[in-house]
């Protein structure tokens, strides 16, 4: 039981932490896009 706990926990920080990172990704791809779109900084 204590090892089904384990791996749970295990599973739910690494969605939590590939989740982190495509949302950095994303984020530095739209601002990417904006910066060629526009030919400015994108808005915070």
């Amino acid at each position: 039981m204590r090892d089904d706990v384990t791996k749970r926990m295990m599973w739910s920080g690494l969605v939590a932490g590939m989740g982190a990172l495509s949302s950095l990704a994303a984020a530095k791809i739209a601002a990417g896009i904006w910066r060629r779109v526009f030919n400015e900084d994108p808005p915070e």
